[in-house]
């Protein structure tokens, strides 16, 4: 893969996605030919189709919604525990400075 492609992915709206999991569920056509229509790979398409699903209680799995609280919840958990770490080196340099003599 050239270097000018390495890490570069495509980003799709909304509208698009939902437009085209729309045709996978009316159409009842394979999702590989929807997807080759549509120029994106099938397993992308599929991913979108199946998160649908489960946001539709169709299937078990976590819901949109719970995937980006989730996300949310580790980032806070991440921040804390480096507050935590910056809090407790401090009062460990707080301790060292103020106990000699």
């Amino acid at each position: 893969m050239p270097d000018q492609q390495k890490g570069t992915r495509r980003q799709f709206t909304e509208e698009f996605k939902r437009d085209a999991v729309e045709l996978v569920r009316t159409s009842g056509r394979p999702v590989a030919e929807i997807a080759r229509e549509l120029g994106i790979y099938d397993s992308t398409l599929g991913n979108w189709a199946r998160q649908d699903r489960i946001d539709r209680g169709e299937r078990e799995g976590l819901t949109s919604d719970e995937r980006a609280r989730l996300r949310q919840l580790e980032a806070d958990n991440a921040r804390l525990r480096m507050e935590r770490d910056l809090l407790k080196r401090t009062v460990a340099f707080w301790v060292k400075e103020t106990s000699t003599p």
